[in-house]
């Protein structure tokens, strides 16, 4: 289970490494559902091999060892950045001030 702390820093735009077993899944935050409920979910996006990947992680889950936030948007207006997939890697630096 995520801690508190580590909870109000998961927001979209946040770039993220979520620990599920020995390897990470590092890539960016698009979505966050549902607050702190026992429902509530992050969705993580990243790059591999040239293709698009997203995970939908819940906050609850047991699986998840550690999240581990690398950096912080710096500005994002919006709750939800499923733009990101269509756009380029310069064009989300530029928006939001990170990279995938």
């Amino acid at each position: 289970m995520i801690a508190d702390a580590i909870l109000t820093k998961i927001k979209p735009g946040a770039k993220v490494k979520v620990y599920e077993g020995k390897t990470p899944f590092t890539g960016i935050v698009i979505a966050r559902k549902h607050g702190s409920e026992p429902g509530a979910t992050f969705t993580v996006r990243t790059m591999l091999a040239g293709v698009g990947v997203e995970k939908v992680y819940p906050i609850h889950s047991p699986a998840i060892v550690k999240v581990e936030v690398v950096s912080s948007p710096k500005k994002v207006h919006r709750s939800k950045l499923y733009f990101v997939r269509t756009i380029s890697n310069s064009r989300i630096r530029k928006k939001i001030g990170t990279s995938l």
